[in-house]
């Protein structure tokens, strides 16, 4: 396949943008597709919930406990 055979990749649907600004954009894709190919791939859970898993006190089992729940220690 010759270079002008080559399916294009990336399509400017709306807009005129300068070759500036296509080359700009190129970069960004390519540096983030590069970013994502070294680095692994963790399911991390958000900090908001880490948050509140170090801060909650362990659930008590029992009868009445649920009413026991509302009141501080």
């Amino acid at each position: 396949m010759s270079d002008k055979e080559q399916e294009a990749v990336v399509r400017v649907v709306k807009g005129d943008p300068t070759p500036e600004e296509l080359a700009a954009l190129i970069a960004v894709i390519t540096a983030r597709v590069a970013a994502a190919e070294t680095e692994p791939a963790t399911e991390r859970a958000s900090d908001w919930a880490s948050y509140w898993r170090n801060v909650r006190r362990p659930l008590q089992h029992g009868p009445g406990r649920w009413r026991a729940s509302a009141f501080p220690r």
